[in-house]
């Protein structure tokens, strides 16, 4: 690899980080105060990481249907009210029981 380009896309890189960071201080002057724009940004950061996350979910397994079944799982259990170490060790579970089925078949 070449290390002559690292320089400037560091500097865009750091410039376009910066840049996002520094607009919606520049533009926002004063405080927010419509009630769907405020909902809106409040519910953004969950919605990124359920972006980032689903896809993650479905493609974590050796099979398509043993990520359907821990996600499942995971939402069922969620739906219930259990905690997120429940959730997960559910969730696991769920995928292990389904991958020793396809194993054995």
């Amino acid at each position: 690899m070449s290390y002559s380009y690292f320089i400037p896309y560091l500097v865009v890189m750091a410039a376009s980080t910066y840049a996002v960071r520094v607009i919606p201080f520049v533009l926002m002057r004063k405080k927010i105060e419509n009630r769907f724009i405020k909902s809106f940004l409040y519910y953004v950061p969950y919605t990124v990481l359920a972006a980032m996350t689903f896809p993650a979910i479905l493609f974590a397994t050796n099979h398509i249907a043993t990520a359907l079944a821990g996600l499942v799982a995971g939402i069922i259990i969620a739906y219930r009210g259990k905690g997120l170490l429940t959730v997960a060790v559910g969730a696991c579970t769920a995928v292990l029981i389904t991958e020793l089925l396809f194993m054995a078949v």
